[in-house]
């Protein structure tokens, strides 16, 4: 059984990290102000439903920063596997804070629903609701480019992230909009929608997190790709145990494979050499270990 992977500074992937935190929480700081500034003088709830989402971004964003920052640190005496999983850690925090905003949306939203709801001028809700789906739509389109360039699962769930508040922001201009030219209700009613979209990120964010944090094994589809992986190499007559366990948001590989019984130890090592090799060269993979059998072994 072996294990090779050196610690390498990627200069280009650091960059477009900090490129994704940038653009991630000058646009949520921004978008945050602006809302709540229009919810406070208009009164909309849907828009401070929509604020307070954008608010949680804010915390979001902090906390991602950390995050990240602590995750890509070197191996060192106090966590000689990495840091990994921190970013996972700052995924539930994250979690909560989204929790929190949800709760806060629907209780606002709930109580003008008790109330009978109210007008709204749909002047300045209009502006920045529209505006604020446009930024969301930008920041989604380069953070998902980057996430795919640096294969991070934190900047992934973040592009989704904006991708929905595109959705949460126009749910809440249908509400300003409407409490005018429908009914005062549509309001508060497209607050309580925000808020269910907001508890739907929830679930779903908290999830893949617990699953990372609780070392759940990957997917039957990737295991799949794991042994192929492995059973091209040459040499390799099967792959007959495969155990995979999340430490952070990447994986760790527990391989056994069987090769003929008479060839040397040094082809022997040579094929875990390049089986590993192969392995940590897939992007879900942090590091993986080999053991060979001869033939008949299970």
């Amino acid at each position: 059984m072996r294990w090779t992977r050196d610690y390498q500074p990627q200069p280009d992937q650091s960059r477009l990290y900090t490129q994704a935190l940038i653009i991630t929480l000058a646009g949520n700081i921004l978008l945050a102000a602006a809302k709540a500034l229009v919810a406070y003088l208009t009164g909309s709830v849907a828009v401070y439903a929509d604020a307070a989402n954008s608010i949680s971004d804010v915390v979001y964003s902090l906390l991602m920063v950390f995050g990240l920052w602590v995750a890509r640190r070197p191996p060192d005496i106090s966590h000689p596997q990495g840091h990994n999983r921190f970013e996972p850690l700052v995924g539930m925090a994250v979690t909560f804070s989204m929790a929190f905003a949800g709760f806060e949306a629907a209780r606002a939203a709930i109580s003008r629903l008790v109330e009978g709801g109210s007008a709204v001028d749909p002047g300045l809700p209009t502006l920045v609701l529209l505006s604020g789906a446009l930024v969301k739509a930008l920041m989604f389109w380069r953070v998902r480019w980057i996430a795919r360039r640096t294969n991070s699962p934190t900047l992934a769930t973040t592009a989704t992230d904006n991708l929905s508040d595109v959705l949460t922001s126009l749910a809440a201009l249908v509400g300003a909009v409407g409490s005018t030219f429908l009914h005062p209700l549509t309001d508060p009613i497209a607050g309580i929608l925000v808020a269910l979209w907001i508890f739907r990120n929830v679930v779903r964010a908290g999830k893949e997190n617990l699953d990372f944090l609780t070392g759940a094994g990957a997917d039957p589809a990737l295991r799949e790709r794991l042994v192929d992986v492995a059973q091209e190499v040459p040499g390799v007559q099967r792959v007959h145990h495969l155990m995979t366990e999340y430490t952070g948001t990447r994986l760790v590989v527990d391989l056994h494979i069987n090769v003929d019984g008479e060839m040397t130890l040094r082809q022997a090592h040579d094929i875990a050499d390049e089986i590993i090799e192969r392995l940590q060269a897939q992007p879900e993979v942090d590091r993986a270990y080999v053991h060979i059998e001869p033939e008949g072994y299970d």
